[in-house]
């Protein structure tokens, strides 16, 4: 059954899904400042060029790509040319920030002397970020320039959109498992399982669950719902 079908207006979900998303944003603030020591692309502390990896991931690529899926029910009454071209910009901001993230994750391996690309999250992370790069151009070729021709497009949309969520959610659980990966090499170096760290990772990555959810919801879901033909209120004796 479709969202619509049940009568679920997309507006909510926009709502929790921004909600959702400051929260998270602040979470993995929190954990990589103030727990971890900082941020930086150069330092003697290679621990600090890897926190670069989770905040541009979840800030600049998670986060900006869910803004991208959601402006046209955000912003229902945004011009379409308009919308269209900012869902083209913010996924490319996206795209560039997942790779600088990607890339610090490498730098970060190469200077601390650990193996590259040999966990299903890297491996997962690398395929997500390609294919939202095949994603990106697919779209512009097609819907933005140079276009194709409006029978194409209208085929090809239900498509794009279904890739497009497939991708999204791929890249989700590949946040999930990047969470669940470096909290569980921190607990084995002995960082307290019950401790307050280990409690804001898994409460940051369930935020993240969460945020996601209602950003798929909000998606699938329409701007309007019009009651059903024929439907009458039931009466109130």
């Amino acid at each position: 059954m479709t969202a619509a079908g049940l009568g679920v207006k997309a507006a909510p979900f926009t709502y929790a899904a921004h909600a959702l998303a400051a929260a998270a944003a602040v979470l993995v603030l929190v954990w990589c400042v103030g727990f971890r020591g900082g941020l930086a692309l150069e330092d003697q502390n290679k621990n600090l060029i890897f926190n670069l990896h989770p905040v541009l991931m979840l800030i600049g690529y998670i986060i900006l790509g869910s803004e991208a899926i959601m402006i046209y029910k955000a912003f229902p009454k945004l011009n379409h040319d308009t919308a269209k071209l900012t869902h083209l910009i913010l996924h490319a901001v996206a795209t560039v920030l997942g790779a600088f993230g990607i890339y610090c994750a490498f730098k970060y391996h190469n200077e601390a002397g650990i193996a590259n690309l040999y966990s299903l999250h890297s491996w997962l992370g690398i395929g997500a970020i390609s294919l939202y790069g095949v994603q990106w151009v697919f779209g512009f070729v097609t819907f933005f320039f140079p276009g194709a021709a409006p029978g194409v497009r209208r085929g090809a949309l239900p498509w794009h959109v279904l890739f497009g969520l497939f991708v999204y959610v791929l890249v989700l659980a590949t946040a999930e498992l990047g969470f669940l990966e470096k909290l569980t090499f921190l607990e084995n170096a002995g960082v307290d399982k019950y401790g307050s760290e280990a409690f804001l990772v898994n409460f940051t990555a369930l935020v993240v669950v969460l945020f996601g959810a209602s950003v798929v919801v909000a998606a699938i879901a329409p701007a309007h719902v019009e009651e059903p033909q024929g439907y009458a209120p039931i009466p109130i004796n």
